[in-house]
């Protein structure tokens, strides 16, 4: 027999019992149909409840059909308070319920009105944008996974192909890439070359001496250079540079013609990177002294909202068809910092906000409930 024929049989419902217990509804409906508990107090509730219910008349056979909580501490311990969430895929109940067919709140962006702006991030890109004409040589863009990073790189490659600008990206594959050949293939300053010249002139062979390849490359990009073009090197996963590559940057940002740099570097990488471009740190001070760090700051309570906000706008929706104002403080409070200096262990990015979300729209459809809220927030 399920719990709620047994719930019938006493008169009870599980609104009652969370008025009595003094919880949520959907606390109760979640133990009562997912076995879910909440993450701390969890003994205590499920003491209670049976307590109540003992109170109640309910026999020990239809109690025994509640899932227990698992045997786990009741505080959380510190990896899981700091843990992103896996993946989240939207359930089918919830796209239908919610009339999504895609997931616009981690798909990733297609056009450039859905890119998010606030102050940070306005800032982030207008760095982006300079440097790629030229207008500033060497500049680093980092932050947590997740943060938009890649976002802003592609929005950029997007724009300037808009705005037909004459400037040439160049970037190197990194995948697989690691800071050490030990756990795995490093990128190195022959292979930014190679990947210089495959840009420029993909049907030029490489000069096999280091000499004459650079200086191969030096002549390719002088003479792009005389045709208007200027250039600008991207490295994604920088924080997966060895040290000797950085240092190596600084010669590229030297190749000029005359007074003309030829090259602009863009570093993108995680919180890694700006340990690397440590002032402390002696091996790369010629590169720390040219390049300028731009860091993606976690989002705050009010630009959590406006960025949800302008996600669910710019799919022809309103935030407030998905979540409600509770379920919003829910997901700043269990995302954000609990310190005061911004930032400081802060999971409020993108990636981990549209993950939780996705996750709290999948456990609302299954309740029946029309938004997210608090509540439910807290359990995903």
């Amino acid at each position: 027999m399920s719990n709620k024929h047994w719930l019938d049989k006493y008169d009870l419902t599980q609104a009652k019992i969370a008025k009595a217990l003094k919880v949520s509804p959907a606390t109760i409906n979640l133990i009562f149909n997912h076995g879910k508990y909440p993450k701390a107090g969890t003994n205590e509730l499920y003491r209670r409840l049976c307590e109540y219910l003992n109170g109640q008349k309910v026999t020990q056979a239809d109690i025994d059909t509640i899932n227990k909580p698992q045997n786990k501490s009741n505080k959380p311990s510190k990896q899981e308070q700091t843990m992103l969430l896996r993946k989240q895929t939207l359930s089918h109940p919830a796209k239908r319920q919610f009339k999504l067919f895609t997931n616009i709140f981690t798909d990733n962006v297609r056009e450039a009105n859905q890119v998010y702006q606030n102050a940070d991030i306005k800032e982030v890109r207008e760095a982006l944008w300079q440097t790629a004409k030229g207008n500033m040589s060497f500049v680093a863009v980092i932050g947590q996974s997740g943060a938009g990073k890649s976002t802003l790189r592609r929005e950029l490659i997007d724009r300037l192909e808009r705005q037909k600008e004459n400037v040439i990206v160049i970037e190197p594959y990194v995948l697989a890439t690691e800071d050490n050949d030990i756990k795995g293939k490093t990128l190195k300053s022959v292979h930014i070359a190679e990947s210089i010249l495959a840009t420029l002139a993909p049907s030029v062979n490489a000069k096999r001496s280091p000499e004459a390849r650079f200086r191969q490359v030096h002549n390719l990009l002088k003479e792009s250079s005389k045709a208007g073009n200027h250039h600008v090197l991207i490295i994604e996963e920088a924080h997966s540079l060895p040290i000797p590559t950085l240092k190596h940057l600084k010669r590229f940002l030297e190749l000029e013609n005359g007074f003309t740099p030829l090259l602009s570097i863009v570093l993108i990488g995680q919180n890694e990177l700006k340990n690397k471009l440590s002032e402390n740190n002696e091996q790369v001070r010629e590169v720390v002294q040219r390049c300028e760090i731009f860091e993606l700051m976690p989002f705050d309570r009010n630009s959590l909202e406006e960025y949800l906000q302008h996600r669910s706008q710019s799919a022809g929706r309103e935030l407030d068809e998905f979540i409600d104002e509770s379920g919003l403080n829910a997901i700043a409070h269990r995302l954000g910092s609990s310190h005061k200096n911004k930032g400081a262990d802060s999971l409020l990015y993108p990636l981990a906000v549209g993950n939780l979300l996705t996750g709290a729209l999948n456990i609302a459809s299954e309740l029946g409930m029309p938004v997210v809220t608090g509540d439910l927030a807290k359990e995903v």
